[in-house]
C-alpha cells in the first residue's frame, strides 16, 4: 500500500489535540505516541521492486523475472 501523507498528518493532529486536553503533560508520553504513529505509518508501506534485478545464489547467478513486493518490519 502506498504511504498516504494525510493519514500521518491526521494522526499527528489527533495526538496534538489530545495533548492540549491533558492536565498532566508528559514529554515521554508525547514522544512515545508520536514514535508509534511514525512506526505504524512506515510499516504500512509496501515495497515493490522491478524485474531484472541481478541476483547471485549458491547455485549460480541470474536475475529476477517478475516484480517482487514486501513489507517493512
Amino acid at each position: 500500500m502506498p504511504l498516504v501523507k494525510a493519514t500521518l498528518k491526521s494522526g499527528i493532529k489527533a495526538l496534538l489535540d489530545e495533548m492540549r486536553t491533558k492536565e498532566d503533560i508528559s514529554d515521554d508520553y508525547f514522544a512515545d505516541q508520536l514514535a508509534t504513529l511514525i512506526d505504524t505509518y512506515i510499516k504500512s508501506a509496501t515495497v515493490t521492486v522491478a524485474p531484472g534485478i541481478a541476483v547471485t545464489t549458491s547455485t549460480g547467478a541470474g536475475s529476477t523475472v517478475a516484480p517482487g513486493s514486501g513489507t517493512i518490519s
